[in-house]
């Protein structure tokens, strides 16, 4: 009996223990940390031990870059004088552990991309490797995107279907694109109803003058968002280069015949200038209003003429009876002269107007000008004509009255006159 309890008791005994250790957990609390990269990350690993004096082994692995591959070991510890770190990891891992309180927290410092994978935590009592027990969680190391690029895909004109792309280089996770539209005012606006906007694409059709403006693309992801933005301006459909070709063609033509047709006015107007030299100028030189022979106006010499006889009114009569024979026969040579004179005038007049008729290539405006001078010239000669036939009728009435009142009475003489002493 004793026996059979003493094998009994064994097998109590032996059953304790393995109640104890399968009593070993472990656990992460999350799952899943996201980190931005650059900052430090801590992965936490919670488990309760056999016993207190029992000793414990953790260690922390990581999903190998290559499926397949064997898992990485991180750190290992084995004592507190025992923990061996993968020189991989060498200078960024440690182990922040309390192996009696049951931790022992995986702590990566200035994490990159290249750390986001799984990671596992793996406690077990020495001597007794069936014992192990783990947890995994996921570390994701966060990459804010890059300033996307826009680009331009397709013919900016009328009635053509283009696609404005807008693409980050780097971002985890991966980000997610939006673009905006906005008229030429800068005026917020949807896009067009036929547009398609997936994944950084932004398609339009049929695009028209209306489709011009402002677009502005965001690509963001759980960390931040940046923009790029570009300008659309839709054109006229491009000509063809026999089209162009035509247009310079024209315009060369154009220029070609209106440098001519400027020729020939210049030539003509320099032709036409010794015509009107020849026409206007007179023989004895340029027009004025003199008679060809240099005499000046019979107005200026009436004027003379009125100037002498009024000095001659002036004089002593009887100086007068000496002088008025004299004066009467210069009158008489000058009303004999003066038809002579006048017919030279018309002589060269008629000249003139030969001259006129035989060189028929002047121009009307020339004529008419100069036939207006001549006949404004024609009109003071008359005038003048006129005036000295009053003043010639004025003088002979007053001359013939003079000499009858000589007959009839003697000359009165002038108060302050002395006498003659003969008498």
């Amino acid at each position: 009996m004793a026996a059979t309890l003493g094998i009994f008791g064994i097998c109590l005994l032996l059953s304790g223990l393995q109640v104890t250790s399968s009593a070993l957990t472990v656990d992460i609390p999350v799952k899943e940390y996201k980190i931005a990269r650059g900052d430090n990350a801590l992965i936490p690993c919670r488990f309760t031990p056999q016993a207190a004096e029992a000793q414990v082994q953790v260690t922390w692995k990581a999903n190998p870059d290559v499926p397949g591959d064997p898992a990485i070991a991180v750190i290992t510890y084995n004592g507190p004088n025992a923990i061996k770190v993968q020189s991989k990891y060498r200078g960024r891992a440690t182990l922040v552990h309390d192996i009696a309180a049951g931790k022992a927290d995986l702590q990566l410092q200035k994490v990159t991309s290249a750390d986001t994978r799984s990671y596992e935590c793996t406690v077990e009592v020495l001597n007794n490797e069936e014992d192990a027990v783990s947890d995994t969680a996921k570390l994701t190391v966060l990459v804010a995107p890059t300033p996307p690029i826009c680009k331009i895909e397709g013919v900016k004109e009328y009635f053509q279907d283009i696609k404005l792309t807008c693409h980050s280089d780097e971002g985890t996770p991966t980000p997610t694109y939006k673009w905006q539209s906005y008229s030429t005012m800068n005026i917020p606006r949807p896009n067009p109803p036929k547009a398609t906007d997936q994944s950084g694409v932004l398609s339009l059709y049929n695009i028209t003058i209306e489709t011009s403006g402002f677009y502005i693309c965001t690509s963001a992801n759980e960390i931040r968002s940046e923009t790029c933005n570009l300008t659309l301006a839709v054109m006229p459909p491009s000509m063809s280069m026999a089209s162009i070709g035509g247009i310079v063609g024209a315009v060369v033509a154009l220029v070609v015949v209106f440098g001519a047709i400027i020729l020939c006015c210049y030539c003509c107007r320099n032709k036409e200038k010794p015509e009107e030299y020849a026409m206007g100028t007179p023989e004895g030189g340029e027009f004025t209003d003199k008679d060809p022979e240099g005499k000046e106006d019979e107005h200026v010499i009436y004027e003379e003429e009125r100037r002498v006889k009024s000095a001659v009114d002036r004089r002593d009569p009887q100086d007068d009876r000496s002088e008025r024979s004299y004066d009467r026969r210069s009158d008489y040579t000058d009303r004999r002269d003066e038809p002579s004179d006048r017919r030279e005038r018309y002589d060269r007049d008629d000249r003139y107007d030969d001259r006129r008729e035989r060189n028929g290539r002047y121009d009307d405006r020339y004529d008419d000008r100069y036939d207006d001078r001549r006949g404004r010239v024609d009109d003071r000669r008359g005038r003048v004509d006129d005036r000295r036939s009053r003043d010639d009728d004025h003088y002979e009435s007053d001359r013939y009255s003079e000499r009858y009142d000589s007959r009839d009475k003697p000359p009165s003489l002038p108060p302050n006159k002395p006498k003659d002493p003969r008498i």
